[in-house]
């Protein structure tokens, strides 16, 4: 027993560094030496020291430690902390283990943590959860939280309705400034936020937006509708999420009211849902660079057959593509055993190219996907780009010419040389139109992955290369 209580001191009296908890070379062993004392404590009882401990860091690293730990020890230190604390650090939990605290949860449990979540997060949760579960936890919520779960979870995945709020500050347009702050000072236990209020009439249509500010510097007796923006940013619940993320970041927005049918306010989406959109945007066009199909979840959480199915096709794909690479050294095969030399260059050369077409190709779909470029600047692009790869090409000619030169002589540079060039612009030309060419099919640019530009290089950089060497290089008779 000296033994627990010893370590159980350990907790009391650990202090947690909290960038260790972000880097690489020491999370692991931090997270290992704060899991041990929490079990230790858990296993004495002593959950005045894991409340104290809990409390005395930020609700994102109290989560950080919670993942590392098992579920069920986890469930039981986040109960040594008040409801609210407890639904805060609840909401930081990685999905997976959510659902996995979730249901070591009786029903009324469940629902009281679920009262006291923030409405979006209460319905990814609901969401996540099976359809037994669902209908389990609706009886223990109030009538309202169940109503307005229902209608949050309705929305289709992908849209601005999925990760909006309904926990917003409203006012009234005749209120006078004192009326307004003290109605904020009501909603802001509740409200996701109250430096942006919203306006609405009768029927809850959005009819302007104040700030916190704008009402704290005003006249005591000015009225909100004096002070309101009467044409305030917006967006449909129904529209794409992507969508709610640009317009929040491209006007500074601290969140943007989302409207239904009818022009009425149903929500809002904040600041950070919105990081949290193009977190998830950035990682998906990241695995569709490396030709990996979406992956639900982190990678760490994934199963071996769901890395495998979100690999395979791409790459089954790929071999065919690059079969064709290998007819086409096939075609060649007489200028191939007439100078065995070209075979050293061809690596360099197709490599050439497929990195070329792979950069260009990079910088297109981030130009496309945060709006720096549209379709109608195709044309203008595509000039540019054959001006740089030109160059490119030029200056890589020079570089690999001299190898080139002292492998097979001045007719093998010169076929060398050439083909660099040939390569390299239109590798580049591939990689910055491949894009634009699947946003045209209403296909996701980002579809233009590195492997699959640079297997079109590939097949036509061995093309392009063997054709430069035939026609110029004298082929033996017979």
């Amino acid at each position: 027993m000296n033994d627990v209580v010893d370590k159980t001191r350990d907790l009391a009296e650990l202090e947690v560094d909290t960038d260790a908890l972000h880097e690489e070379a020491t999370h692991e062993a931090t997270l290992d030496v704060v899991a041990d004392a929490i079990r230790t404590a858990l296993a004495a009882g002593d959950t005045a020291t894991i409340r104290a401990f809990l409390e005395s860091h930020e609700t994102a690293d109290v989560a950080t430690m919670l993942d590392h730990l098992e579920s069920a020890d986890a469930l039981a230190a986040m109960r040594a902390l008040e409801l609210r604390d407890r639904a805060n650090v609840f909401g930081y939990l990685a999905p997976g283990c959510q659902v996995d605290i979730a249901e070591l949860m009786g029903r009324h449990d469940l629902a009281r943590l679920m009262s006291a979540m923030s409405h979006d997060e209460r319905a990814d949760l609901y969401k996540r959860l099976d359809p037994v579960a669902q209908e389990a936890i609706l009886p223990g919520l109030a009538k309202a939280e169940r109503e307005d779960l229902r209608k949050l979870a309705s929305y289709e995945e992908g849209t601005v309705g999925a990760i909006m709020t309904s926990d917003y500050a409203t006012l009234s347009p005749d209120m006078t400034v004192p009326e307004a702050i003290d109605a904020l000072r009501h909603q802001a236990i509740e409200a996701e936020t109250v430096y942006q209020a919203y306006i609405v009439d009768e029927e809850r249509r959005l009819v302007g937006v104040v700030s916190l500010r704008d009402l704290l510097m005003a006249r005591p007796r000015a009225r909100v509708r004096d002070l309101m923006d009467t044409d305030p940013v917006w967006i449909h619940a129904t529209d794409k999420r992507e969508e709610a993320a640009q317009l929040v970041s491209r006007y500074d927005l601290m969140a943007i009211p989302v409207i239904n049918g009818g022009d009425r306010l149903v929500g809002i989406v904040t600041q950070d849902d919105a990081m949290d959109v193009q977190e998830e945007e950035a990682t998906t066009d990241f695995q569709k660079v490396g030709s990996v199909q979406n992956l639900r979840g982190s990678v760490r959480e994934a199963g071996i057959f769901l890395l495998y199915r979100a690999r395979i096709v791409w790459l089954i794909l790929l071999v065919f593509g690059n079969i064709l690479s290998g007819a086409g050294i096939a075609i060649f095969e007489d200028t191939i055993a007439a100078y065995v030399a070209l075979v050293f260059f061809l690596p360099v050369l197709i490599g050439s190219g497929g990195n070329a077409g792979s950069q260009a190709a990079t910088l297109t779909v981030r130009a496309l996907a945060t709006g720096d470029v549209r379709m109608k600047d195709w044309g203008w692009m595509i000039g540019r780009e054959l001006v740089v790869a030109l160059f490119l090409g030029v200056t890589m000619a020079l570089a690999i010419s001299g190898i080139g030169l002292y492998r097979g002589g001045a007719e093998l540079a010169l076929v060398v040389a050439l083909a660099m060039v040939s390569i390299v612009v239109l590798g580049s030309l591939i990689g910055m139109s491949l894009p634009f060419v699947l946003s045209k099919l209403k296909m996701d640019p980002a579809t233009a992955s590195a492997p699959l530009v640079t297997s079109i290089a590939d097949v036509v950089g061995v093309l392009i290369y063997f054709t430069i060497a035939t026609q110029l290089l004298p082929m033996p008779e017979g």
